[in-house]
């Protein structure tokens, strides 16, 4: 697939983790928060089980590196919605207000 749509493949050197810090800690924290703590009786099981971890980690927990927003919350503040006009319920920051964490804050 990748040498069909033109995409370079790029290893990682062995014992050099942090040549793809990301995936190791996304790595890490399933295993240390769902494969370590759960045992799956059957494959729906794991499935659903999985699911919730998923759900979980990307629409509930807050992440540090996203200033702590739910990766779902970061989305959302770069992206509009689907189907939405571009600028169409936009609202214009005002420049005089800073947030607590100095960014603008609508």
């Amino acid at each position: 697939m990748a040498e069909q749509n033109d995409v370079a493949w790029h290893y990682i050197d062995p014992g050099k983790p942090q040549q793809n810090a990301f995936i190791e800690s996304f790595n890490g924290s399933l295993r240390d928060e769902l494969l370590n703590e759960d045992l799956f009786d059957t494959l729906d099981d794991a499935r659903r089980k999985i699911a919730l971890w998923r759900y979980d980690y990307n629409a509930v927990r807050p992440h540090s590196s996203l200033g702590n927003l739910t990766p779902l919350e970061a989305r959302r503040t770069i992206a509009p919605p689907e189907g939405s006009a571009p600028g169409a319920l936009a609202l214009k920051p005002f420049a005089d207000y800073q947030s607590q964490t100095g960014r603008l804050s609508l």
